[in-house]
């Protein structure tokens, strides 16, 4: 798209005074027509009201420059030695009962094993008598089976023959139940026995020169098994809370040692502040170097904008020093046109604080964070607002028209206005406005051609100095461009001056850093 006015001039100055005509880059209420008519009628996004960058600075306020303190999320410490002690706790409990029940199941096992080997010995042991009722051949080896209530008993047992059982048993018998009279070897616990809980192994057998189903029974109790498992547990429990304990510790021990670098961060910073060192050099782990990285980065950052801003202080003191002279001097001669030199004076102080608050504010609005703002919908709303300032220019616009950029909206709408402002005020009549050519650059460039007289080649570095005009014949302050290649650099981005090659005037060359959508 390309602004262009009615009128021609004989050369062109636009790009000498891109500024408004009577301020440059306008704080609330000032700036270019063309940008001050986008951003009320045409974007609906005013200047007035904008914060002055610098007045709400980290640490000052209504506080009084208290100290700010973020929200304590708890100890890292606490937080790892929690997840490892829950960690710990869950790996032994599985742990434990696992193992529990591995060598539960083994001295069980041992157990039934001795039941069995005394239950092959007793069947291996009987034969049937003269009478049709069994005898044991030799005796059986182990003693308790002669004591009474010894712990250790045995019994054998058919349908229609008298109960054999042991002398330990005395007056008691061991209940079979009948389902078990069958081929198949049973284990199992009973609580027949009161106060003495017992582990029966039985088997049903039919031996030679009988046709009855003899049911072999052995039968032990479970006070020594119980013992033994119980003792088992007990290691097991104080085994594992020791090791509970000494894993407890050790990850202590391992989360002091692994945190004990960000003490030395702590230092380091605190170094800074006490010492005047400027960056953090101590060697540290890896894992920490990144976050050392961004806070040298950010000291870096900060670095600039002290130093920006005592530039900026410095360049409005000398910039306000020589009209502050001619007014005291005037005031102190009683100049009779005293009261014409406190407001010209006033004018040019003014024009001063005007550019060095449009720089202040682009400083503080990129220092907020990452900005961004869509360059197609801020082209078309300044094309609007200077379509009514300029109705008999021509402007065409042309591009991406989802190019980004990572300026704040209010800042690119100004540098645009400024830009395309005298583009239709000094051009000859026709304006192109080509949005981002080159795609793959890592910039996106917005080039505004016009068809005016353009500036020499050896003008076009001179033309960006403040108060810099080729064309004194029109209003203006020459703050414009100043103000555009201040906002641009501070942005990142570059402004270049060229001869356009379709329209034969200037071309600017805009290139401003881009976002990625």
């Amino acid at each position: 798209m390309a602004l262009a006015t009615a009128s021609t001039t004989p050369q062109n100055p636009a790009a000498a005074d891109v500024s408004a005509p009577e301020t440059g880059l306008p704080e609330a209420g000032s700036g270019t027509k063309a940008s001050r008519a986008a951003a009320a009628g045409v974007a609906g996004a005013g200047t007035a009201g904008s914060s002055e960058a610098g007045s709400h600075a980290p640490g000052t306020g209504e506080s009084g420059g208290a100290q700010v303190r973020a929200a304590n999320t708890g100890s890292l410490a606490r937080r790892m030695m929690l997840i490892a002690a829950g960690w710990i706790f869950i790996l032994l409990l599985v742990g434990g009962l696992a193992l529990d029940r591995t060598l539960t199941g083994l001295i069980t096992r041992n157990f039934d094993e001795q039941l069995g080997y005394m239950l092959t010995g007793m069947i291996g042991s009987v034969e049937i008598g003269p009478d049709g009722e069994v005898f044991f051949i030799r005796p059986l080896g182990d003693q308790r089976f002669l004591e009474p209530n010894s712990g250790l008993y045995w019994q054998i047992r058919a349908k229609g023959h008298e109960d054999f059982p042991s002398r330990s048993l005395w007056d008691r018998s061991i209940n079979v139940p009948p389902e078990h009279f069958d081929a198949q070897q049973h284990v199992y616990d009973s609580p027949q026995f009161p106060g003495e809980p017992l582990r029966v192994m039985e088997r049903a057998v039919i031996l030679p020169g009988s046709d009855a189903q003899w049911m072999f029974t052995v039968a032990a109790s479970r006070v020594d098994l119980n013992d033994q498992i119980k003792m088992v547990r007990g290691i097991l429990v104080y085994s594992f809370v020791a090791l509970g304990f000494g894993l407890l510790l050790m990850a202590g021990m391992q989360t002091w040692y692994g945190l004990f670098p960000l003490r030395h961060v702590r230092r380091a910073i605190q170094k800074l502040r006490t010492t005047g060192a400027s960056r953090v050099t101590q060697p540290l782990p890896q894992e920490v170097e990144p976050l050392v990285d961004e806070l040298n980065a950010l000291l870096a950052h900060t670095e600039r904008q002290a130093e920006e801003a005592r530039m900026h202080a410095g360049n409005l003191a000398h910039a306000l020093k020589t009209p502050l002279t001619v007014v005291m001097n005037a005031a102190t001669a009683k100049a009779p046109d005293l009261s014409d030199t406190v407001i010209r004076e006033a004018a040019v102080m003014r024009r001063q604080v005007d550019h060095h608050l449009a720089r202040a504010r682009a400083v503080g609005r990129r220092a907020v964070g990452q900005s961004r703002a869509e360059v197609w919908p801020s082209l078309e709303a300044v094309l609007r607002a200077v379509e009514r300032l300029y109705d008999q220019a021509r402007l065409d616009l042309d591009g991406n028209h989802d190019a980004v950029v990572a300026l704040e909206k209010q800042d690119l709408e100004e540098i645009l206005g400024n830009l395309i402002e005298n583009a239709a005020k000094y051009g000859g009549g026709s304006v192109f406005v080509t949005v981002d050519p080159d795609r793959t650059s890592r910039l996106c460039e917005v080039w505004i051609e016009d068809d005016g007289m353009g500036i020499p080649e050896t003008e076009r570095i001179r033309i960006f100095d403040r108060g810099a005009r080729l064309d004194t014949g029109k209003p203006g302050t020459g703050l414009g461009l100043a103000i555009v290649r201040d906002v641009v650099e501070i942005y990142g981005g570059t402004v270049e001056l060229d001869e356009s090659e379709d329209l034969g005037g200037l071309l600017v060359k805009l290139k401003l850093p881009r976002v990625d959508a």
